[in-house]
């Protein structure tokens, strides 16, 4: 090839092939961030649309679940006690979930008991039934008439843990309540308790200073044992 015809470099500088190929690397990764930069508020609204928050959780000591009562006619309705997390209700067999007790005076609920006669009478113990350093206390028992719409303080307000709420099924108005009282001092309200009138008056009678399991029978009212 003769001398003419030979290609000629139009630039003879040293580096040069290496300040090009910064700079094609900077035009490229500018394109690139323009093509992955985030969409406007309005088409993020739009997407966004079919999304609902959803628990993913509680976990660990946040998710013990203390008692859990069930609708003797509607199998679906389920009231269920968090030991650290009030009391929630469902109409449809667990599929969504809705909090009943949120303004209420304890987050901690050992006990939940539906009246026997009247489903839409339920009754809560606050203060979670066990023995640990990790549990919280309550203040009494609760009722609702209303199948869980509002809740009304019945007494006991000492009593700090409630283990069992028993409903007669002759007698709604009889209503037994074993209560631990404080785990780490002495006083409060402890021992099986009784009401006649449902609650109303707040007066509760002390039937037994010691009690480790209450239940109804057909024959007797109250066993202890």
């Amino acid at each position: 090839m003769s001398e003419k015809n030979k290609p000629q470099k139009l630039i003879n500088v040293p580096g040069i092939n290496s300040i090009c190929l910064v700079f094609i690397t900077i035009a490229l990764l500018t394109l690139a961030s323009q093509a992955l930069a985030a969409p406007d508020p309005q088409t993020i609204g739009d997407a966004a649309k079919g999304l609902k928050l959803r628990s993913i959780g509680p976990a660990l000591m946040g998710g013990r679940i203390a008692d859990i009562a069930v609708h003797p006619d509607q199998g679906s309705t389920w009231y269920v006690a968090a030991a650290s997390g009030g009391v929630w209700k469902t109409d449809n067999a667990g599929m969504t979930w809705e909090p009943v007790f949120d303004t209420y005076g304890s987050y901690s609920i050992a006990d939940v008991t539906i009246d026997p006669n009247n489903p839409d009478v339920v009754w809560i113990g606050s203060g979670e039934n066990v023995s640990g350093r990790h549990v919280g206390w309550g203040d009494g028992v609760y009722k609702s008439i209303d199948a869980g719409k509002s809740w009304t303080n019945m007494g006991l307000e000492h009593s700090e843990h409630i283990g069992k709420i028993l409903v007669d099924p002759r007698d709604s108005n009889v209503v037994y309540v074993a209560s631990e009282g404080p785990l780490w001092s002495a006083g409060g309200e402890r021992g099986l308790y009784k009401t006649s009138d449902g609650g109303v008056t707040g007066n509760w009678c002390l039937k037994s200073m010691k009690i480790r399991a209450l239940r109804i029978s057909n024959s007797v009212r109250t066993i202890l044992t």
